[in-house]
């Protein structure tokens, strides 16, 4: 349904909420004023207990599609994202077969994707071993950048980088002013610690140690350092690492750094055995390392905040029979992490504007987009409207993900995101029943 004006007693402009009325022409806003005003056509008031924020802009999904569509695919993605929120998502370059390691692959995907995107969906593009002369071509097709991993991804056809190749593609990334996001753990730390078979979590985390990541981003912030380029840490667990990163953001380095709802949300001591809708890579740390996390998002440590939706199939999360060594690892929360966070930022004081501007504004600048992630004249017409008094219970049975599994499955919140809107365009959270969404390119 499209709409012509969005009016609450809460609105976030300029970081506070304020009451009014949000004025939409041709997919952007093209006006905000008082509460109070009376506009022409279609007019969506929402409750006083609700809040307007702008559309979430998550810049870490792994969409899967085509290749491993079983897992998860642009519609379904895309709804999920719609009904939770989300109006802007970034593909990540794996796990779909081709990855978007070369301007053929990503023409593959963009095929793929047409005539299904509920929201508008760019794309990552893959920095891989032998594919240094693919990375320029792929930033004039319009990726947002490239990821790299410095240990094992878990599928074939997206290797690492060793340290010589990965200095050479921030060299060559640097070159024309590119962004390297990097999945930071490190090979031969993982190489060297405890991986038997295992139904514990807590074995598991011993598996994957601070360790692993101090030591890949000590990698990245020196390749930073020695090419000029400008990195990003991915879905940062460990808060060991938060020293070096602001010690490289004293320094002056170009570097940027995320996390996830998953490890701002659940601790491994109250995560239980046999249960790989937990497992991730890097793993759910104790709460302590939790509330530091948060913390680091209060003192500007941490950017932003991104879903790393990550799914898989019944029969890949369970494989092994409840052995996290071998369960596929990702947790599924595209469609509720704004949710879930409105109330973990509200048990701990933060207010919503913070959350917003974590995963809305700081999100869409990464990436370069300037009309997303705000309420301003001129900018897209994407919003959410989040409902402080629309308790739910989440059922991973009932989500939009195409498989039905999630860590939050079963808990409850005491509040919600009740709309979406795309491009003015106003989408109930009980359905989506039309492609509102269109493929963005850099620039």
């Amino acid at each position: 349904m499209r709409v012509d004006a969005v009016q609450a007693r809460q609105v976030l402009v300029e970081g506070q909420f304020v009451p009014a009325t949000v004025h939409l022409a041709h997919g952007t806003i093209a006006a905000i004023g008082a509460y109070q005003d009376a506009p022409d056509g279609v007019v969506l008031r929402a409750p006083d207990s609700a809040y307007v924020v702008p559309g979430i802009v998550d810049t870490h999904v792994h969409i899967n599609e085509p290749g491993r569509t079983t897992w998860e695919g642009f519609f379904s993605a895309t709804e999920a994202a719609a009904l939770g929120g989300a109006t802007t998502l970034i593909d990540m370059p794996l796990n779909s077969i081709p990855p978007t390691t070369t301007v053929e692959h990503l023409r593959v995907k963009q095929r793929a994707a047409a005539g299904q995107l509920m929201v508008d969906v760019g794309y990552w593009g893959g920095a891989v071993p032998g594919n240094v002369a693919d990375l320029e071509p792929l930033w004039e097709a319009g990726v947002f950048g490239f990821k790299c991993f410095l240990a094992d991804s878990g599928v074939e056809e997206f290797p690492p980088l060793d340290r010589e190749q990965f200095v050479t593609a921030l060299r060559e990334i640097a070159r024309f002013d590119g962004l390297m996001i990097v999945h930071a753990e490190d090979a031969a730390v993982l190489a060297e610690a405890p991986a038997q078979p295992t139904r514990s979590y807590r074995d598991f985390v011993l598996s994957r140690p601070d360790a692993a990541e101090t030591a890949a981003i000590t990698q990245v912030l020196d390749g930073a350092r020695e090419t000029g380029a400008r990195v990003h840490i991915l879905h940062l667990s460990s808060a060991r690492a938060l020293d070096l990163i602001a010690d490289a953001r004293a320094e002056g380095l170009p570097v940027t750094v995320e996390t996830c709802p998953h490890y701002l949300s659940f601790a491994a001591e109250t995560i239980p055995d046999a249960a790989p809708q937990f497992k991730c890579c890097p793993p759910i740390r104790d709460s302590g390392n939790r509330e530091a996390l948060w913390q680091a998002l209060r003192d500007g440590i941490i950017d932003c905040i991104v879903s790393d939706h990550s799914p898989a199939t019944a029969e890949e999360k369970g494989r092994g029979d409840g052995d996290l060594q071998q369960a596929w690892g990702g947790v599924s929360g595209l469609q509720v992490g704004f949710s879930v966070l409105a109330q973990e930022a509200r048990r701990r004081a933060i207010s919503l504007a913070s959350l917003s501007r974590w995963m809305s504004r700081n999100t869409a600048d990464l990436v370069g987009l300037d009309r997303k992630g705000r309420i301003e004249v001129g900018a897209d017409a994407d919003l959410a409207v989040y409902d402080s008094g629309a308790e739910f219970r989440i059922e991973a049975t009932r989500l939009a993900h195409r498989n039905p599994i999630s860590a939050y499955d079963g808990i409850r919140y005491g509040g919600r995101v009740t709309r979406s809107i795309v491009r003015g365009n106003a989408i109930d959270v009980d359905r989506v029943d039309h492609t509102y969404g269109k493929e963005l390119v850099r620039g």
